[in-house]
C-alpha cells in the first residue's frame, strides 16, 4: 500500500512540476502552404517531428527579428528532432500537389503561435 501511495504522489508532484508537459500532434498542411510554429514571442523548444507523408516536406528557422536559415528537406517515413531557439518560429513547408502530414511533439516552452500561411 505504501509502495502505491509513493508512486501516486510521485506521479502527481512530476505532472506538476513539469516533467510530462508536451505537445503532441498530427498536424496535416495543405499543397504549397506552410506551417508555422513559434512565430511569436517565446522561450527555446524541442520539435520531434516525422514527415507521415508520401512526399518531401522542407523545415527552417525563422526568427520573429528577420531571415531564415537551417533549411533541411524531411524525406518520407523519416524523423527528426529540431532544437529551436527563443524568439524563432519553426516551418513546415509542403510544397507538394498532394495533402502533408507530420507527427509533432513538442517540449520546452509550449507558448507558441501555430499557424498556416500561403507560400
Amino acid at each position: 500500500m505504501k509502495t502505491l501511495f509513493a508512486t501516486f504522489v510521485l506521479t502527481i508532484l512530476s505532472a506538476s512540476c513539469g516533467v510530462f508537459d508536451s505537445l503532441n500532434s498530427n498536424t496535416s498542411i495543405k499543397p504549397n502552404d506552410s506551417f508555422v510554429l513559434g512565430n511569436n514571442e517565446h522561450g527555446s523548444f524541442t520539435v520531434k517531428l516525422k514527415n507521415v507523408s508520401k512526399n518531401d516536406i522542407d523545415i527552417y528557422k525563422a526568427p520573429i527579428s528577420g531571415g531564415t536559415h537551417s533549411r533541411i528537406t524531411i524525406k518520407p517515413n523519416i524523423k527528426t528532432i529540431v532544437k529551436v531557439d527563443r524568439n524563432t518560429a519553426l516551418v513546415i513547408e509542403n510544397k507538394s500537389t498532394d495533402y502533408a502530414s507530420v507527427d509533432l511533439k513538442v517540449t520546452g516552452d509550449l507558448g507558441l503561435s501555430m499557424t498556416y500561411k500561403n507560400q
